[in-house]
This record gives C-alpha cells, structure tokens and sequence, in this order.
C-alpha cells in the first residue's frame, strides 16, 4: 500500500467524498493525492477543492500604498498566538514598508535590504525567532503600479491596521480623481477577498491548471456516453466557464452577482467622464497553498511511552 491511514483521512477532509472512495481512488492513485483529488472530482464525489481550502499556516499579511504603487508582503509563524505579538506585528509592518520604499518583488532582495534601526530585515527576523521562540519566514511579495491613477489596499479580517489574512491591492489606471477611484477600488477589493480569482484574464490563467481542468472535464464527458463530437463541445463549455468563473474581469460582480467586473469598472469610467482601467491586483491569503502538518498529541505521547 503507498499511503497511510493519514492519507485517507488527510483525502476525506479537503474532498468530502466518503471513507470507502477515498481508499479506493488512493488505490487506484497509487497513493498520489492530487491524483486522487482530481480522480474523486471527475467522478462527482469531491467537491472543489480551491487553495484557499487548504490554508494552513500562521503569521500575518501586510500591504502597504504609496499613490501610485503599493505592496503586499506574507510573513509566516507557527502559531496564531505570535501573529498576535506586537513584535511580530511591528516586523511585518516595517519589512511591507521596507519592500514597498525598495520596489523588490524578490524575497531573498528584501531579506538583504536595510531594516529601520539598523542591521538588514535578516537580522531582524534572526533576533524575533531568537527571542520569540518561533520560527518565522519571509514567504512572498507582489508589487503592483500606474502610471496615472491609484492603488487601493484592503485588508480583510484585520489584526491590525494594514495587517490581516487577507490582504489585497487593486491598481486602477485612470485620470479620474481619488473621489471616485477609491469607492470603486474598494468595491472590488472587497470583491476579489471574496470571489478569490485567480488571474485578471482569463489568457492569464495557469496552463498547467487549465489543463487539468479539461482533464477532469473530459472524464466527465466521457462517463455520459454522448457521441465524441458531443463531449468535446462539453469538454470546451466546463473549461470556459472555468475559466469565466476564476478570471477577475469576467467574474459577476458579488454586490450585485449579475454584472462582470469588466463592465462594473466600464461603467465608473463613463460615468467620471474618463476611462478607468483595472490594470492589476494582489490576493494573499495566509498560509495559501501550505499544507500543514496536524500533530496527533495522544500518538506522540503514546509512542513516547513505548505503547505502539
């Protein structure tokens, strides 16, 4: 057998899907899970598992604006207790800063910038693990920018101002004044923290993630019976929608769920007098895409004590 009795549970928790299925699509897997995500899916038994179902670990989002720039920064801790730190809060906040006043969209570059007080964001993070007692990590940036117009921060379930678990950052490309590029950044700032797109269009979807949709798409259609012509118009019709669904510009806007975001920025433009253009965004989410690990104390202790 290439899993455990952890996989079938691990399996169960991110699907949905019944004890007895998992097994046997982990069976049929060989033990892979993704395979076994995606082989449950095809056959209607697991519901969609977006990323942000897997979100795991701890610490804390930042995001920072200055006019026509800003940035969102993850930093990562064990617990929720040292996100909760006013050290910690204090580090998050002053490396956004570090990352926006410096414009580096790369991790290992930040780590080496200079660090308000002295010494480098390294050397900061190397004294907070020392005394906190935690480790803690650097995990992403993402800047975005205009060249006319503003980026709107939003922080969804905020510990603090700018920090939270969800940060976003909306860039709108625009003559038009803060008065009314603002409200509609917020809007859609609020929008994206809920609908989690993916990619502004869709042509900037994943290929690879594109392509395991039609797979699984294809399983489907295949399990109907339909004649092959029909199958790959339904085939080509899930992908789409997919792809309508999880793309910003073509998703219907939540306030209202009949509206594309496409038309809702339109419709600010014409009614400022200019074109507006929604040009970028950033969606972090804390601990997105980490899988962490749960700890079985009653195992441990047993197996300690020489019972197993």
């Amino acid at each position: 057998m290439a899993y455990t009795a952890t996989d079938v549970k691990n399996l169960r928790e991110r699907t949905g899907a019944g004890m007895m299925d998992c097994k046997k699509a982990l069976d049929e897997t060989g033990g892979d899970m993704e395979a076994a995500v995606d082989s449950l899916r095809a056959k209607g038994l697991a519901a969609v598992a977006k990323k942000s179902s897997r979100t795991a670990a701890e610490g804390l989002v930042g995001v920072a604006v200055s006019g026509t720039k800003g940035v969102a920064v993850e930093v990562n801790s064990e617990t929720d207790f040292v996100a909760k730190n006013d050290q910690f809060q204090d580090f998050v906040r002053n490396t956004t800063q570090v990352a926006l006043d410096t414009g580096t969209s790369d991790v290992e570059a930040l780590k080496a910038s200079a660090y308000p007080g002295g010494g480098t964001v390294t050397d900061t993070l190397t004294n907070n693990v020392a005394t906190i007692g935690e480790n803690q990590q650097v995990r992403r940036i993402k800047q975005v920018a205009v060249s006319q117009g503003i980026v709107v921060p939003y922080m969804h379930n905020a510990a603090a101002p700018n920090l939270g678990k969800i940060g976003v950052l909306v860039a709108l490309e625009s003559e038009a004044g803060a008065d009314v590029l603002e409200p509609l950044g917020k809007q859609i700032a609020m929008h994206i923290a809920a609908a989690f797109p993916l990619a502004l269009n869709a042509e900037d979807l994943d290929a690879d993630t594109l392509a395991r949709e039609r797979k699984i798409a294809a399983e489907k259609a295949a399990e109907s019976g339909k004649p092959a012509e029909v199958q790959a118009k339904m085939v080509d019709g899930a992908v789409a929608k997919y792809a309508k669904d999880n793309a910003l510009l073509s998703q219907l806007f939540v306030i209202d769920n009949k509206t594309p975001i496409a038309q809702v920025v339109e419709q600010a433009g014409k009614a400022a007098g200019t074109k507006i253009v929604l040009k970028d965004y950033v969606r972090f989410q804390l601990g997105e895409g980490i899988e962490k690990e749960v700890s079985d104390f009653a195992a441990e202790v047993a197996a300690a004590a020489g019972l197993n």
